[in-house]
C-alpha cells in the first residue's frame, strides 16, 4: 500500500481568476525544479466554493514519457515548452485560458 499524497491549500488575497493563474503560473516556474511538487495537478477555485475547481495545466503525456506545460483545454498539439505570451495576455477568451468547471462539476482528484 503506497502511501497517502498531501495537499497544499494556499489562500491568496487575489480577486480574479487571471491574476490567481498568473500566480500559479510564477509559482510552477520559480518551483518547477522540485521534483515532488505536481504542478500539473494544479487547481484553483473561490475561497466561498472549493469544491468548484478551475484546471490550470493540460498535464496530458508526451511521447517522450514528459508533461504537457500548456494551458487545460488548450488548442493544438500538446507541448513541453509553452509560448509565455499566452500567459500573460490576461485575454479570457484566449484558447489557452483555464476552463472553469461547470456548477455541480469537480475536478478529479
Amino acid at each position: 500500500m503506497t502511501a497517502p499524497r498531501w495537499i497544499i491549500h494556499l489562500p491568496t488575497t487575489l480577486t480574479s481568476l487571471d491574476e490567481v493563474t498568473a500566480l500559479a503560473v510564477a509559482l510552477r516556474d520559480s518551483l518547477g525544479h522540485l521534483a515532488v511538487v505536481d504542478f500539473g495537478e494544479t487547481t484553483l477555485s473561490e475561497e466561498d466554493a472549493q469544491f468548484l475547481r478551475t484546471r490550470v495545466f493540460c498535464d496530458g503525456l508526451l511521447d517522450d514519457a514528459g508533461r504537457c506545460r500548456r494551458r487545460d483545454a488548450h488548442d493544438g498539439p500538446c507541448a513541453a515548452a509553452i509560448d509565455s505570451a499566452s500567459w500573460k495576455s490576461g485575454c479570457p477568451q484566449s484558447a489557452d485560458t483555464p476552463t472553469s468547471l461547470k456548477r455541480g462539476d469537480q475536478a478529479a482528484d
